[in-house]
């Protein structure tokens, strides 16, 4: 299935940040199992390509995020990654990817049409807590057939109302997996989070 695919069915991403991530395949594993299918290591992540590369045995639909150069880019390909993530309209990344999906971010209904003509597959809207849920359906006007990622300040307690303004999935990170949960490999309690916020989409 195309990783958009899964993303629009779940209506979650998971984006994982943290200083190191001992068991890549354990927790994309464990996020699948909860519902969240689609899990995106970021290049913030030290060894970033090597994490995606052992995330990839879990069955995850696994893709790397903030991918801020080519470079990168490639790294991550070569890594199996099956969806790239950039913050910022990276020029050429869809070049790059191929038939990868490429999802670009954007703010302004400029940068997102820019993104769009760019071709981005769909559209990180970041930093989204700054318009909330009402300015994702204000762009919704004007670009009803856009999927539209919001992403920053995304919450169990907010995510619904973002679907509900139409958008297509959100991206979920430190409410749903902290740093400090990751590290410490507690799947467990981050499975329970996981649980949590794919019920509060309901």
């Amino acid at each position: 299935m195309n990783p958009l695919d899964v993303m629009a069915t779940d209506r979650v991403v998971a984006v994982i940040r943290a200083r190191q991530v001992p068991d890549p395949a354990g927790l994309a594993g464990t996020l699948a199992s909860a519902g969240i299918r689609t899990v995106e290591f970021t290049f913030t992540i030290p060894d970033a390509a090597e994490v995606i590369r052992a995330a990839t045995a879990s069955g995850a639909v696994v893709g790397a995020g903030t991918v801020l150069t080519r470079q990168q880019a490639d790294q991550a390909l070569g890594a199996g990654a099956r969806f790239l993530v950039s913050p910022t309209l990276l020029p050429g990344l869809s070049q790059i990817a191929g038939d990868v999906p490429v999802i670009l971010g954007g703010f302004t209904p400029t940068e997102i049409h820019s993104a769009v003509e760019a071709g981005a597959a769909a559209v990180k809207l970041f930093p989204a807590r700054i318009g909330g849920p009402a300015y994702l359906r204000d762009l919704a006007g004007p670009f009803p057939d856009l999927r539209l990622i919001p992403s920053g300040g995304v919450t169990e307690a907010n995510a619904a109302d973002y679907l509900a303004a139409g958008a297509m999935a959100v991206y979920a990170g430190s409410s749903l997996a902290p740093a400090e949960l990751i590290e410490a490999g507690d799947h467990s309690a981050i499975r329970q989070r996981a649980r949590a916020f794919v019920a509060a989409l309901r």
